[in-house]
């Protein structure tokens, strides 16, 4: 059972490397052409300088996806999974978002490049919402702080209660 599911990871990881590589040289190539063509005044250093990045992702998904067979055929290792959240994801997001770029400056001309800003700006806000998390996660565990931190040890039944202004009501004989 764990030989199908190494095979099925190894053919899955083989396939979206080949995808990957046959896109991404189809729009680097169809870049260079036409900026060949239509002799763009600017130069080349945008696209080498923003382009470069996704290269080396590009090379280091591979590296760690890419399946290794033995000499009967058989799956030595099937390689990372590409679908992997984390670090992985976001690689595939920078992947994407620079042909995105690189599709863009073949359409609207070099100006397109500043949207490539966006990938800065997005791991700026991830750092920011995992360090929040985090710090949320370490408050609870150092019993000092606010009144307001202990709001949520009473259950929603007593909130109710409270908020509706019910009181506990006692019975006398």
């Amino acid at each position: 059972m764990a030989q199908k599911a190494a095979k099925t990871l190894a053919s899955r990881n083989a396939a979206v490397l080949t995808r990957t590589h046959v896109i991404s040289a189809t729009i680097h190539i169809l870049f260079i052409i036409l900026h060949q063509v239509f002799n763009r005044p600017r130069s080349l250093k945008p696209y080498f300088l923003l382009a470069f990045p996704t290269l080396i992702i590009e090379f280091y998904l591979d590296r760690i996806g890419r399946p290794t067979y033995n000499a009967d055929g058989s799956v030595r290792s099937a390689g990372e999974d590409l679908n992997a959240t984390g670090l992985t994801e976001y690689m595939w997001d920078v992947l994407y978002w620079t042909e995105g770029c690189i599709v863009a400056a073949c359409i609207f001309n070099d100006r397109a490049w500043w949207l490539w800003t966006v990938i800065p700006i997005y791991s700026v806000y991830l750092a920011y919402t995992t360090v929040m998390g985090v710090k949320k996660g370490f408050s609870g565990m150092g019993g000092g702080g606010d009144e307001g931190e202990f709001e949520g040890a009473r259950s929603k039944r007593e909130l109710k209660k409270e908020k509706r202004g019910d009181r506990p009501k006692h019975r006398t004989r």
